[in-house]
């Protein structure tokens, strides 16, 4: 079950109240006379917060590929034992939460194909949105038997068919294939892949999911969905990989093919709550992104109160940057019990705060006789800050009011983030005021989409801002048809 940057699972609050939940985590090394394994398992630890249904690691020796894969965490798929057998210097890792395709074994990555004598391993981030049409190229260019449809491979998510792909051709080398492969794909993808002595490295033209590039002190090198990946295993980051572009790594150094202009449409979620505290996107720290989205948000929506306090862990910055802005003290209201992860044994309705409570509790002797101000990052159905607010009263807050480090989120993703559908999300359905009622605050209020774009330092052009504003970077005639008949609700009360 997936967890949020901080390491919380993200259903963790309320189980029927779950946060947009994150996508892949994909790592890459080239680094002659190192373990690459175990370079890739710790690589794998820094981006677990990006998807903890399955884990997995492809390793060569310059002659084969060996892949071991399985379902759970990393520390739980890897062992001592396990990460000695996979011996090489070249490797590819994964950490997975499925947006395409159903949680098993046979959708664990990396996917694996034999390739020219050889073999292929190849890991995904993001989510492609012309599957279809892939399809009907792979069954033009194999035989049925081979490949004859997403639900009679080895797998049936989207990555599954574009390592088919990229090795359908006998007669073209890997660089080659994934040059003549890349610019069919619609969506966003971000990839290291590999064959038995070269390591590549792609992402889409519009650049959504992020994807880094670092070197080793023995000149090796790393690429990683996020830098906090590079820090862990000791690599200084070089530079990102661009939108469009190819990235070969091997005896010959790094080189550049670019199979795409780049149209930068980088993921503005990343920036509010996806990627970690301590990663570097676009040459800022997520983290200072974060506190100047709170003292933003405090210009914008102030209020006067007598303490700020953050919904653990990732309300941490902003609501630093609240109190900062609003020159209202911070504390800590609420405490995390940090050992608690998910529970399968649900409370009756008679104990439904029992939930919530195992994993937050509030100090009445903070909040007691308190007008509160409570930072959060955003809000999907509301179900989360109602018990929350509730908690705060209990423990005799005076007042309590939301203040969310995002502009509400109104439309699904179709990048690679796993939102609820538009019928689910609270955003679109009920004014500003009505969700304040709703969940019990005194007062709600959302940094606008102008200010959280103004904290990014990123021009508003470059930025997907779609699950705020409805504009996808990838034309609707690429989306899927069923996913886009859900996005027709209209908003009441607006």
């Amino acid at each position: 079950m997936p967890l949020r940057p901080d390491g919380l699972l993200t259903h963790e609050l309320d189980p029927d109240d779950p946060r947009p939940q994150d996508h892949c985590g994909v790592f890459g090394v080239w680094a002659p006379g190192e373990e690459a394994s175990k370079l890739t398992y710790f690589g794998l630890f820094a981006l677990q917060h990006r998807g903890q249904e399955s884990a997995g690691i492809a390793v060569s020796d310059g002659n084969r590929i060996m892949v071991f894969k399985d379902m759970g965490l990393v520390s739980q798929v890897f062992d001592e034992a396990t990460l000695t057998a996979l011996k090489g210097d070249v490797a590819v890792g994964h950490t997975r939460y499925s947006t395409t395709g159903a949680s098993t074994w046979g959708n664990a990555q990396p996917t694996f194909r034999p390739f020219q004598g050889g073999g292929l391993a190849l890991c995904h981030n993001g989510n492609l949105t012309n599957t279809d049409e892939l399809e009907v190229l792979l069954a033009e260019r194999m035989p049925d038997e081979k490949v004859p449809h997403k639900a009679r491979m080895d797998s049936s998510s989207d990555t599954a068919i574009l390592t088919a792909l990229l090795a359908s051709d006998p007669d073209l080398g890997l660089e080659a294939a994934a040059m003549q492969t890349l610019p069919l794909l619609r969506g966003a993808f971000c990839l290291t892949f590999m064959d038995e002595r070269t390591l590549y490295a792609a992402r889409d033209a519009q650049g959504i999911r992020p994807l880094a590039i670092g070197q080793l002190p023995g000149g090796g090198w790393v690429v990683a969905s996020e830098t906090a990946a590079l820090d862990i295993v000791g690599a200084t980051f070089v530079r990102d990989v661009e939108p469009g572009e190819l990235v070969v790594l091997d005896g010959n150094g790094i080189r550049s093919r670019r199979f795409a202009k780049a149209k930068p449409k980088h993921c503005l979620f990343e920036y509010v709550y996806l990627s970690r505290p301590d990663t570097v996107l676009n040459e800022r720290r997520i983290h200072n992104v974060r506190v100047k989205i709170g003292k933003l948000l405090a210009k914008e929506c102030p209020i006067d109160a007598d303490l700020v306090i953050p919904t653990p862990e990732s309300g941490i910055p902003a609501a630093i940057g609240f109190a900062a802005g609003s020159q209202i003290p911070y504390g800590q209201g609420l405490v995390r019990n940090a050992y608690v992860g998910r529970t399968f044994i649900q409370p009756s309705n008679g104990m439904r705060q029992m939930g919530i409570r195992m994993k937050l509790n509030p100090l009445p002797s903070v909040v007691g006789g308190k007008r509160i101000v409570v930072v959060d990052d955003s809000i999907v159905r509301g179900n989360t800050q109602r018990q929350v607010v509730a908690m705060l009263r209990q423990a005799g807050a005076k007042e309590v009011h939301v203040r969310i480090s995002a502009p509400p989120v109104e439309w699904p993703c179709f990048y690679g983030i796993d939102f609820a559908t538009r019928d689910e999300l609270i955003a679109p359905n009920m004014s500003i005021p009505e969700i304040a009622k709703a969940i019990g605050a005194d007062s709600l209020g959302h940094i606008s989409l102008d200010g959280l774009i103004k904290a990014t330092h990123v021009p508003k052009n470059d930025l997907c801002r779609a699950c705020f504003d409805g504009v996808y970077p990838v034309g609707k005639k690429d989306l899927p048809l069923a996913e886009l008949k859900s996005t027709s609700v209209q908003k009441k009360g607006k």
